[in-house]
């Protein structure tokens, strides 16, 4: 769900002054997309979890110091880094294809036995192992261009960076990605079914 400006300064106006309703609004239009990306960026579900959770606790606890010239999802982004940040100094990722596949809610159970459905998790597993080979800025960038489909200003807003650096990196992540599926023999082939006829 996409809301205008003034359409979220209502919400949060009404939120700060204790509406239920307008905080429960913001956690629907935000909560999907905040655990995928916490998801691909930590690849592990229960840190996803709780870092979507303590970002909602700590964005609604402290949205009377919210700044209306960002918008609430690059602000609620950023607080949901920071507490990643925090959490990969406790944990190390680990990558679970099947698991961030299913978060993103393009594989049914039943589509998992056919021979499509092997192909795309294969396609995941090796989509996933390129992901690691990127540093934590240029994996952060693919995933909010890629998956989230932000566009270039509203990353650099989030990441705090020109927007030419934003290009900058997601066309080096891009190159840094292929590179790494090209060199492993099998993720190359994986890659390559989903093209095949």
């Amino acid at each position: 769900m996409t809301m205008t400006r003034a359409e979220e300064r209502r919400l949060i106006e009404r939120a700060i002054a204790g509406d239920r309703a307008a905080a429960a609004e913001f956690i629907k239009a935000h909560q999907a997309s905040l655990y995928a990306y916490m998801l691909r960026m930590s690849g592990r579900p229960e840190i996803a979890e709780d870092i979507v959770q303590d970002a909602f606790v700590r964005a609604l606890t402290n949205l009377h110091r919210f700044d209306f010239k960002f918008r609430f999802s690059t602000w609620l982004f950023t607080i949901a880094k920071r507490l990643y940040v925090n959490a990969m100094q406790k944990h190390k990722p680990a990558y679970d294809s099947d698991i961030v596949g299913a978060a993103q809610g393009k594989l049914d159970a039943p589509e998992l036995r056919t021979i499509d459905g092997e192909v795309a998790i294969n396609a995941k597993v090796a989509i996933d192992f390129a992901l690691a080979q990127l540093s934590e800025d240029q994996r952060e960038i693919v995933v909010l261009f890629h998956q989230l489909d932000w566009s270039i200003a509203q990353i650099a807003e989030h990441m705090d960076m020109p927007e030419g650096t934003i290009k900058s990196h997601l066309h080096r992540g891009r190159q840094r990605m292929k590179a790494a599926l090209l060199s492993h023999n099998q993720y190359s082939r994986h890659v390559a079914e989903v093209w095949a006829d």
